[in-house]
């Protein structure tokens, strides 16, 4: 597994905490996708644009790396298989969230209510699947096998989309009624419990226009898990470890982008996943070297950047890894000014929020 060199640090997680009301939490995605708002912050200059605007912030022979992982609908919901000869005791009702796969069908995954399930206890979900839990892991995580008719379904993701249901932040309380629009238009490889939200503002029109202007678009993949949301419960915040998440940069792409940064083009991350990939994926010099591995690279002021020139990201949680990680890109003091203003200019925050473009 790939992991960073911490740098030493005296910051708190409390120094990453703002008020945000509550009002300015986006319960729905903007329509078009690509006229949400921009900030865009360079040196230290703030812009107000909106999205469909990005294509005059980049150049010809830029590098545009996007995460094309596809959320799948990881929340499932069964019931607590009762061991031969119980009679008495009521069926449990069993909440599922898939977070990352081991093995073919094998996956690691958070259970609520998980206490009432052991090492060897079932669940059934709709009567076409069925999990046994294997083992417990960090945070009481649950490694479950599942079971289901192997010829009338090629892979779980086709269970999935018959019995699951997009995995939806708790902040986001109204209902999603178009599921695709918690998915990105290039999204193409499952395995996400969550989308990267960066790249939710782009529409297919809007990258044909990037790309005719002399710009290409890159895919690199991390599976969204709790890595990228785990709460950060420690007060240095040297001291939080990240939760492991699935990365791939394929020889073309890594190809693509290190050609294109060689002859003086800029690598600009849609989002964070994409950011977290490329920095875990390349060398001291800032090449980027095909892998497929786990990271749990962790990015916080003090981190040395080596592959990213700009970053295209949303609005994030207080006291966050990535508020962290968007400090560290810019500079904590300016990212804090910068989210005072988008709250005092009404931006939307969030999964279905705003976006940033930053420069430094």
């Amino acid at each position: 597994m790939i992991k960073n060199t911490l740098p030493e640090t005296s910051l708190r997680t409390s120094d990453f905490f703002y008020e945000l009301p509550e009002e300015r939490i986006a319960q729905s995605p903007c329509e078009p996708r690509d006229h949400s708002r921009l900030m865009v912050l360079h040196n230290s200059e703030l812009e107000h644009r909106h999205f469909y605007d990005i294509i005059d912030y980049l150049r010809e022979g830029d590098t545009l790396v996007i995460n094309d992982s596809r959320v799948i609908p990881a929340r499932i919901w069964g019931e607590k298989v009762r061991p031969e000869g119980d009679f008495a005791s009521a069926p449990s009702k069993i909440e599922m969230l898939l977070l990352k796969q081991k093995g073919n069908d094998t996956w690691e995954v958070l259970l609520r209510p998980a206490k009432k399930i052991k090492i060897g206890g079932k669940i059934n979900f709709s009567d076409i699947l069925t999990a046994t839990v294997c083992d417990i892991v960090e945070d009481g995580n649950r490694i479950v096998s599942f079971e289901f008719d192997h010829e009338k379904f090629k892979t779980i993701y086709e269970v999935l989309e018959l019995i699951g249901s997009m995995p939806l932040p708790p902040y986001i309380t109204e209902k999603l009624e178009d599921q695709s629009r918690y998915q990105t238009v290039y999204a193409r490889e499952n395995g996400s419990s969550a989308a990267p939200t960066a790249g939710l503002h782009f529409t297919p029109e809007l990258l044909e226009k990037i790309r005719a202007k002399g710009v290409a678009i890159v895919p690199v993949m991390l599976h969204v898990g709790l890595g990228t949301f785990r709460p950060v419960k420690e007060d240095n915040i040297s001291d939080h470890i990240m939760h492991s998440e699935f990365i791939s940069v394929s020889e073309e792409s890594a190809k693509i982008i290190n050609e294109r940064r060689r002859a003086g083009g800029r690598t600009i991350a849609v989002g964070t996943t994409s950011l977290r990939t490329l920095e875990s994926v390349a060398t001291p010099e800032g090449e980027i070297v095909p892998m497929s591995d786990d990271t749990g690279i962790f990015i916080f002021p003090g981190y040395k950047f080596k592959a990213v020139d700009a970053l295209i990201t949303n609005f994030h949680l207080p006291e966050s890894t990535l508020l962290m990680l968007v400090s560290a890109f810019y500079g904590r003091e300016r990212i804090m000014r910068a989210y005072e203003c988008a709250i005092e200019e009404k931006y939307r925050f969030f999964s279905f929020g705003d976006a940033m473009l930053i420069e430094p």
